[in-house]
């Protein structure tokens, strides 16, 4: 990973302009920190008003498709990114292990050992139970340790009693770690995995996929030529593009929606 990313206003601007060329554009972006802000509460979280306008613009644009790929679960990705019924903006949830596309319903696989999981989940709960700030997220196919307000020290203690709990007792499940999240699932598939299938299943010959957090990078590595990966935020990175926050990628997704259009 690099640590510097394209940052110049050409670069981007070319940038912008061969995804607005493309024949068939796929736009598949994180949503915590790329689309919205860090928030202390994470279901309070809500897309830019000007990334919202943006994106809503780009999923009625000919041959393009707007997809959201995060950790998040398919329904708690749903309410905060506020979709109505008639969303044209495809979901993808758990890291790609659950979908929603538009007019469809929602595609689960049924392969989660939900009594492991509802056990392990309990025990992390036990383990955090007395720390304040800290707090366990379920999640279809596992759990997510947050600890954003936490003691820095004490966090660190439970995360190494969780990593010990889940090693022993579910050595074959998926660790991820964010910013201030430490998450354990039974599912493997990645964000990378996400865009090849929402790539593959819209026949998308560019794809412009931006995110802010290490389980981004997947997605980001996994980019073919002429494709278009960006960073938002610090933090090493393969992406050869970086924004400076949320209000920045929101800029030039409005700047991509009127090239899109003939603007």
């Amino acid at each position: 990973m690099s640590a510097v990313a394209y940052t110049s206003p050409d670069g981007l601007a070319e940038a912008v302009a061969r995804a607005a060329s493309a024949r068939h554009l796929l736009i598949a972006l994180d949503f915590d920190g790329t689309l919205a802000p860090l928030v202390d509460e994470p279901m309070s979280a809500r897309m830019l008003p000007a990334a919202r306008d943006a994106l809503a613009r780009l999923a009625h644009a000919p041959a393009t498709t707007v997809a959201l790929v995060s950790g998040r679960t398919l329904e708690h990705l749903a309410e905060i990114s506020e979709r109505e019924p008639d969303s044209r903006i495809h979901l993808a949830g758990s890291h790609g292990a659950e979908f929603w596309r538009p007019g469809a319903d929602s595609a689960h696989d049924s392969d989660s050992d939900v009594s492991l999981r509802d056990e392990l989940t309990a025990r992390a709960e036990q383990i955090t139970g007395g720390l304040d700030g800290a707090w366990i997220e379920h999640k279809r196919f596992g759990f997510a340790l947050h600890t954003r307000l936490a003691d820095r020290e004490q966090a660190a203690e439970a995360a190494t009693r969780i990593d010990d709990l889940v090693r022993t007792e579910a050595p074959a499940w998926r660790r991820r770690t964010g910013q201030d999240i430490l998450e354990f699932a039974s599912r493997h598939e990645g964000k990378d995995s996400a865009v090849r299938s929402l790539r593959d299943r819209v026949g998308a010959d560019v794809v412009l996929f931006a995110g802010d957090d290490v389980t981004d990078e997947d997605a980001l590595a996994s980019l073919d030529p002429g494709d278009v990966g960006i960073r938002v935020g610090g933090g090493e990175t393969v992406a050869q593009y970086r924004v400076a926050d949320a209000a920045a990628l929101a800029v030039l997704l409005g700047r991509l929606a009127e090239a899109r259009a003939g603007e």
